[in-house]
């Protein structure tokens, strides 16, 4: 009897693991702005509005370049179609990834996202993006997916920004194993 409450438990806690650790894990890196991940305190249309009646947007050019992985085993090229843009704090900018799935089977796959330098996350608000959505490719499929940013103009208030003038924005994609069985 023991053993069957045992055994039940582990399996339980992996079904939880499975099903349960991405969300968690991104609502605590939003909520802690862990390994980059941007913090929310204001809704980014609310922030956009704000900014825009005050017609705030700085001289200040920050060049925000653009990363792509993929996990060990995935079959898909992964890719930026620019390496990077210019923009401005107060403006917003779009920027484009390609993926194909390269292999003869359908794949699933979700991305997750960091900025560097970590302390910039906070100022660095997607507005549209592809990360934490489940993508399935079908074989040999091949899509463009948008991501659609703003920088806060408040990064020229805060003096621990002082001299970043270059922003990386990196995705990973992983296969998505729950959705795959």
């Amino acid at each position: 009897m023991m053993r069957m409450c045992l055994t039940g438990l582990a399996f339980g806690m992996g079904v939880l693991t499975i099903f349960a650790s991405p969300p968690l894990y991104r609502t605590f890196c939003q909520a802690t702005s862990y390994d980059g991940t941007v913090t929310r305190r204001e809704r980014v249309e609310e922030k956009i509005a704000r900014h825009d009646s005050n017609q705030t947007v700085t001289s200040r050019e920050i060049v925000v370049q653009f990363n792509a992985d993929i996990s060990d085993g995935m079959p898909w090229k992964f890719l930026p179609t620019q390496r990077e843009v210019r923009v401005k704090p107060g403006e917003s900018a779009l920027a484009f990834y390609t993926v194909e799935n390269q292999s003869s089977t359908p794949i699933t796959g979700v991305s997750t996202y960091n900025v560097t330098p970590m302390k910039v996350g906070v100022y660095f608000n997607k507005i549209q993006c592809f990360c934490f959505e489940e993508q399935r490719l079908l074989p040999g499929e091949k899509i463009d997916m948008p991501v659609f940013f703003y920088i806060d103009p408040e990064i020229e208030d805060d003096p621990k920004m002082n001299g970043i003038n270059n922003i990386i924005l990196s995705y990973t994609f992983f296969k998505d194993k729950v959705s795959e069985e």
